[in-house]
């Protein structure tokens, strides 16, 4: 039972992410690896600030701000210079390594004596649930449709008069928030932050966009959204399942990596069969 309600706590938390990830990946139709970069300072930024002696929540504002910067930095880079989304990613994930290791003075910082209370399914789980709703109200709002068109059909969407360089920066600073915010509720609930916290991080969060795709049909934004939460839950469960069965650590990531091959395949497979159906 403790390790089912910690895979559960955990897949909330990097719920986050994964919406995230859904954000830049889905609806900016973008690959940003700035995620990476994202939530190992989220999580940096929150320990700093706790051990300074911040509230938690306001400790948990810094680090989503922090995120959101850096997806600021990303989109201008991609939109200002027209240097490629993957490479900005890349550029700022590498110059955020740096950032984090100055920020906490070291590797690897402790919280122990910060006074915090580490987070548990019982708190994550409405995080979890309001950050999809707090989502999926602002992607129905006006600057939300905005985003969305900005994303998918950047034409379209200039000959309405949107700012699409303004609106897909701001979509990858919504979504390196929520990675940043990840990354904060991680640093809380492991008891520490590492500068490695975020490597991999894009893969995780892909891999919960891509095992809640292949369970939604992705025809309503509504049930998309859901799904990541429910596909990073399942995922987190599925690698939990893993290690309870034998696996070593070590082989973590090479899992993660199939899990997430798994879940493209499996997703591209369910579209196929849907339109198929549709056709038919």
């Amino acid at each position: 039972m403790t390790l089912l309600t910690g895979a559960l706590a955990l897949g909330c938390i990097l719920s986050l992410l994964s919406l995230g990830v859904f954000v830049s990946f889905r609806i900016c139709q973008a690959v940003d690896l700035t995620a990476d970069g994202a939530f190992g300072l989220g999580a940096a930024v929150m320990a700093v600030l706790l051990l300074a002696g911040c509230p938690p929540l306001l400790a948990s504002l810094g680090a989503v701000l922090a995120g959101a910067g850096a997806g600021v930095l990303t989109g201008a880079m991609h939109t200002r210079l027209g240097v490629s989304a993957v490479l900005s990613g890349v550029l700022t994930s590498t110059a955020l390594y740096s950032v984090s290791l100055m920020v906490m003075g070291s590797g690897n910082l402790p919280l122990a004596g910060a006074g915090r209370a580490a987070p548990t399914l019982l708190l994550v789980l409405p995080i979890a649930l309001g950050a999809a709703l707090l989502l999926d109200l602002f992607l129905h709002t006006e600057l939300g449709l905005a985003l969305r068109a900005s994303g998918r059909n950047p034409p379209m969407a200039r000959a309405a008069a949107v700012h699409v360089d303004r609106m897909l920066v701001m979509g990858f600073a919504v979504a390196n928030g929520l990675a940043g915010g990840a990354g904060a509720l991680l640093a809380q609930y492991e008891g520490f932050a590492n500068i490695q916290m975020g490597t991999g991080a894009f893969v995780t969060g892909l891999g919960g966009v891509l095992v809640g795709e292949a369970l939604s049909d992705r025809r309503s934004l509504h049930r998309a959204i859901i799904a990541v939460v429910a596909g990073t839950l399942l995922f987190r469960l599925l690698i939990s399942g893993a290690i309870r069965l034998g696996l070593h650590p070590s082989a973590l990531k090479l899992v993660t990596a199939a899990l997430v091959l798994m879940a493209l395949t499996g997703s591209r497979w369910v579209r196929a069969r849907n339109a198929a159906f549709h056709r038919a």
